[in-house]
């Protein structure tokens, strides 16, 4: 009775420490270390909420151009935050828990090497998944139905846009090279430009062009995870886009959609959406350079011996997150100084 009582305290005390971790890397823990965290923690793992950062910054984004033109509103744009960031998390339990019902994990394939898949590992049961998966996703839709009454059919049509990649990312897109183009969709157009309609009750394509800004950087994220894992995808029939592409010219695209947020950022700046401010977001650019040194080159076979312990088989897409965080805060911290000149 006792162990049972020192169980259930374990279960519920708050371990602090383990969110803010679970929060920025994708902690690697054993069946024992899971076995005694809180379900907050448990909770940050399985939805692999390190990653969920980018959600959040594109609902920021929306947040301050929904300032900047006078129409914010902390309500809303505290429930579409939470909304994406539900969505989001739901997504990533369905794409784990997809990939173990197709055998896509198993015989040490690159996911489960790089984080707990927490299924797969036998964390959690299938029914506990799926049970995650439920409350989440749930949660993430009474938020979107609500939302849906304020706003009417505009904002119907953008929950059924996210509910459609929300269970259908992992297959069958993933499978037929149309992944890399849905993560930039919603990334962009549709948690930014589907945020600040919900958040001001107007639609802007200008907002919808910015937004491109920001989820080219995620969009970049993605392929060099797929690029890392290309082999293993190849091998198990899941035609990604660096795997139609192959791995030079998926390379080339990533720096590619790295400089065009420049691009992009140039052209709104040029037709007087964004001040000279927006510039500001340039300094970011200084970091490009350890961009173009990893994507230069080929994979290597392993670990190089100046890698810190643990982020192998991560290496296209750990620069790339690292980048795309970078980014993220400069563009920010762009967008602010833009809407202060524009109130001066």
């Amino acid at each position: 009775m006792r162990l049972a009582e020192r169980s259930v305290e374990r279960f519920l005390m708050p371990d602090v420490a383990m969110w803010g971790k679970a929060l920025t890397v994708m902690p690697r823990i054993s069946k024992a270390d899971w076995d005694g965290l809180d379900i907050v923690s448990r909770w940050l793992i399985a939805t692999r909420s390190a990653v969920i950062v980018m959600t959040f910054t594109s609902s920021a984004f929306a947040g301050l151009l929904a300032y900047k033109a006078g129409k914010f509103d902390w309500l809303l744009w505290l429930l579409v935050t939470l909304g994406l960031c539900l969505a989001h998390a739901t997504n990533n339990l369905v794409n784990d828990l997809t990939d173990h019902y197709k055998g896509v994990d198993e015989d040490n394939y690159f996911r489960t090497q790089y984080g707990p898949q927490t299924v797969q590992e036998g964390f959690l049961s299938v029914r506990q998944m799926i049970a995650y998966a439920a409350l989440t996703g749930l949660a993430a839709v009474s938020i979107g139905a609500y939302l849906v009454v304020l706003r009417g059919e505009t904002a119907l049509w953008l929950l059924g846009s996210g509910a459609f990649f929300v269970l259908f990312y992992t297959w069958p897109l993933k499978y037929i090279g149309m992944g890399e183009p849905a993560v930039l969709a919603v990334w962009g157009p549709l948690m930014v430009g589907g945020g600040y309609f919900i958040i001001t009750g107007e639609w802007s394509n200008h907002v919808a062009i910015a937004s491109l800004a920001y989820a080219l950087g995620p969009t970049a994220v993605l392929f060099g995870k797929h690029i890392d894992k290309l082999d293993a995808d190849q091998a198990k029939g899941i035609r990604t886009l660096p795997v139609l592409l192959g791995e030079r010219a998926s390379r080339v695209a990533v720096v590619a959609m790295l400089l065009g947020q420049f691009v992009v950022i140039g052209y709104l700046v040029a037709v007087g959406f964004f001040s000279i401010a927006m510039l500001v977001s340039l300094a970011a650019a200084l970091s490009l350079k350890r961009v173009f040194q990893v994507f230069s080159k080929p994979r290597p076979d392993g670990p190089p011996a100046d890698l810190p312990e643990g982020v192998w088989p991560l290496w296209f897409v750990g620069v790339a997150f690292w980048y795309t965080r970078r980014f993220g805060a400069f563009f920010v911290l762009a967008l602010v100084l833009d809407i202060a000149l524009s109130r001066l």
